[in-house]
């Protein structure tokens, strides 16, 4: 090796170092940066009245769980997670309600299939959970049950108000 290949080494070790400096240093001003920005903030009363203020952080002190997201997202979306019987009665003492917002003959009629069809996959699985009571609806009488109501509500609902005729001289020509 010559003396020329000592030389060429040095400068670049200089220039690692260097640059190792210059990053510190941009690390140490960012830091600067940053609480100056949280400094101007509370100043300037960005983080006065925020929610959960003078309250204890929640869950600070317990144990790791590691299911803890799932909790929160049922407990946040009130989700709730019951056997299939029960969730069958539960939709069973709804079933109607839901159905009269559906617009349709066809719409109705598919529901209560879908409905009968889960509480007689139900019937016929490994009950988990209390005894399944919930016996399948017939078709028909619950379509009828719903076309009555149907017309109920068409019948209370006031009839639209009739627009007056045009004159001929507020009609366009389409």
């Amino acid at each position: 090796m010559t003396d020329h290949d000592h030389t060429d080494r040095a400068p670049a070790g200089q220039g690692r170092a260097a640059e190792r400096a210059a990053a510190r240093a941009r690390i140490e001003q960012q830091q600067t940066w940053v609480d100056l920005q949280v400094q101007r903030a509370i100043e300037r009363g960005d983080f006065d009245d925020l929610p959960g203020a003078g309250k204890p952080i929640e869950g600070l002190g317990d144990t790791h769980d590691p299911e803890w997201w799932v909790k929160k997202l049922i407990e946040r979306e009130q989700i709730t997670v019951l056997p299939p019987s029960l969730q069958l009665r539960k939709e069973d003492a709804e079933l109607d309600a839901r159905l009269d917002k559906l617009g349709s003959e066809e719409e109705v009629r598919g529901a209560v299939e879908d409905f009968n069809a889960r509480v007689i996959h139900a019937r016929y699985s490994t009950p988990s959970g209390p005894p399944l009571i919930t016996m399948p609806r017939d078709v028909e009488e619950t379509v009828a049950a719903w076309a009555a109501r149907r017309a109920v509500r068409r019948a209370a609902r006031p009839a639209a108000a009739v627009p007056p005729p045009r004159r001929w001289w507020q009609r366009r020509s389409r």
